[in-house]
This record gives C-alpha cells, sequence and structure tokens, in this order.
C-alpha cells in the first residue's frame, strides 16, 4: 500500500513537471535579469528525510514479531506468523508557500512556510490470522529565510541568459513538528535561534509573462529536539551505558528530518520593473509596408507613336500635260 501511494506521488509530481513546462512559453527577448520586485510563489517538492532512528520502530516491532512466533503452538500456525519490514528510505513530498523580495538586482529575499508528512506502516500477522498494524509519522512545520543569488549570464550560461542561482536557507520550527506513533506522541522543541541550514542551485526551467518556473536540487540539515525521550513513542531495548549508567530511555530525543530534495517552485511577479524597449535611433525612419519601394525594373524603350492619316501631310495634286 505504502509503495503504491509512493508511485501514485510520483507520478502526480512528473504530470506537473510536465504541465509546468508545457505551459512555459519562451519569450523572444533573452532573460537577463528578473524584472519582479515583489513575487509571491508556491513550491512542491520531493525529499529524501535523514530520520536515522527508523530502527528503533523496527527493532520494536521485530520483536512483537518474535513474540507471535513464540505464541504459535503448532507448525501450521508458525506458519500463519508473518510480517512486514519498515522502508529504509523516508521519502516525503513536502509543499511550500512564500513572498520573495528583489532588494538589488538579482538578489532576492524570500520568507516561506512549508508541511512535511511522511507516515510508515506495517503489519503483522499472528497464528490466527489477526492482523497488527503499527506505525510512526514524521510531521514538521518549517519556517525559513532564505538568500537567493542569480548567478550573471556572464559568469554562467547557457545560451546567453541568466538561468542559474544559488540559495542559502535558515530553519525554524512551528507548533506542530512532532512524531506519532501506535505508542504514543512527542513534540519537537521551538527554539527561537533556528534549528538548521539548507543550500540549493536552481535553474531556470521557463517563463510567461509574470510567471517563471523553477528546478532546484538542494541538501538541508534540520536538527530537531523534544524535552523527553523515545521512549514515550516506541519501546526501547538498548542497554545502559557504562560509564553513565544512562540508557536511551533516559536521554532527549533528537532527531534529523533535512536530507536531498528536488522541488519545483512555480513565481508570479505581484510588483514588476517596467520592460525597456529597445528604440531605434531618431535618424532612423520606420519604413511601412505600404510605403515600400517598389522594384526597379529596366524600362523598355519607348516607341514614337504611328502618324493617323489625319496628322500625315497632305500630298500636292498632280497635273496633267
Amino acid at each position: 500500500m505504502k509503495t503504491k501511494w509512493i508511485c501514485m506521488q510520483l507520478v502526480l509530481l512528473f504530470i506537473l513537471s510536465f504541465a509546468v513546462l508545457s505551459f512555459a512559453e519562451d519569450d523572444d527577448e533573452k532573460i537577463e535579469h528578473d524584472r519582479a520586485i515583489l513575487s509571491v510563489f508556491v513550491q512542491p517538492g520531493m525529499s529524501f528525510l535523514g530520520f536515522d532512528d527508523r530502527e528503533k520502530f523496527q527493532t520494536a516491532t521485530d520483536s512483537i514479531f518474535k513474540d507471535l512466533r513464540e505464541e504459535a503452538r503448532t507448525h501450521e500456525e508458525s506458519l500463519a506468523v508473518s510480517r512486514q519490514t519498515f522502508q529504509k528510505v523516508n521519502m516525503a513530498f513536502p509543499i511550500t508557500a512564500g513572498i520573495q523580495i528583489q532588494t538589488f538586482e538579482d538578489h532576492f529575499i524570500s520568507a516561506g512556510v512549508g508541511f512535511i508528512y511522511d507516515n510508515e506502516e506495517i503489519v503483522l500477522t499472528d497464528r490466527l490470522n489477526k492482523t497488527h498494524s503499527y506505525s510512526y509519522t514524521l510531521q514538521a512545520i518549517p519556517l525559513y529565510l532564505e538568500y537567493r543569488l542569480a548567478i550573471s549570464n556572464s559568469f554562467m550560461s547557457i545560451s546567453g541568459e541568466s538561468l542559474f542561482s544559488v540559495a542559502a536557507r535558515w530553519y525554524w520550527m512551528l507548533p506542530g513538528t512532532e512524531i506519532y506513533s501506535s505508542w504514543g506522541h512527542l513534540k519537537a522543541k521551538n527554539d527561537p535561534f533556528g534549528c538548521g541550514f539548507g543550500f540549493s542551485l536552481g535553474y531556470l526551467i521557463g517563463s510567461w509573462k509574470n510567471f517563471k518556473i523553477y528546478g532546484d536540487l538542494g541538501f538541508s540539515s534540520i536538527s530537531l529536539e523534544s524535552n523527553e525521550s523515545f521512549a514515550k513513542i516506541v519501546p526501547l531495548y538498548d542497554e545502559p551505558d557504562k560509564e553513565t549508567g544512562k540508557s536511551e530511555a533516559d536521554r532527549k530525543a533528537k532527531w534529523d528530518i533535512g536530507g536531498l530534495q528536488l522541488q519545483i517552485r512555480v513565481n508570479f511577479g505581484v510588483w514588476n520593473k517596467p520592460e525597456l524597449k529597445h528604440e531605434l535611433p531618431a535618424d532612423t525612419a520606420m519604413v511601412k509596408p505600404s510605403q515600400a519601394a517598389e522594384p526597379v525594373t529596366a524600362e523598355e524603350p519607348l516607341k514614337e507613336p504611328a502618324e493617323t492619316p489625319a496628322q500625315m501631310p497632305a500630298q500636292e495634286p498632280v497635273q496633267e500635260q
């Protein structure tokens, strides 16, 4: 079920990308600078989360599966006991929206808020063919500030246009950032100084009027912390540390939801600079099609009109001798 849902999301993302590329039309003039002073954007994407604590949930369900096997009384009941395993990679499809201001030419400041959601679920079957579902869900509402620099076409360009950009972000987490599972619920702290950073390389895919479509490939590191331990959301089976005597259940939970990101950003310019028009010099006159000179052809020599009888000189009568 989870694999089908991921495939469906990938197909939807591909369709969105294809629709965006088909909708975008290239302007006749090459794009040298973004004219948008103030713009709004929406940014769907795909992210591979760096959540390494997934092994805690796998260990817990492995222990439950072992207990179900031990409860089987016959060989047939033992064969009925089965399990699924959690995926090794946490994949999410975050979406972000925000505003962007061009402070100076090719320098942009953005503020955005997003939503990240990843649900992982497995099913265990006991000796009586009864199913038991176990799951955990990563949820985050990041707020970020971003600085983006459009790379000049004199430094890096394709076909003479300014298409590339680099960006740096700093993240905060809003209330609602948490992990909840079949065993409990764990909230993340909101640090006023932020909780992570990110970098990305952008490419201008296409533009149409005040719309611009960017593709971004980047990486982020977002570290979260809770006032409680992982023992609140998953059974822990680790042994206490020999030096401190503390186990995982005695330590505050920390996890990371950063990772590789692939995003499509759709910008709409709300307030734009006036478009510069290239005017011809004053002494250059525009020739209208109706005023175009006719082609010069070789003229045939003019023929003198033939004399009419009225114009012929009268002949004197011949006298008889």
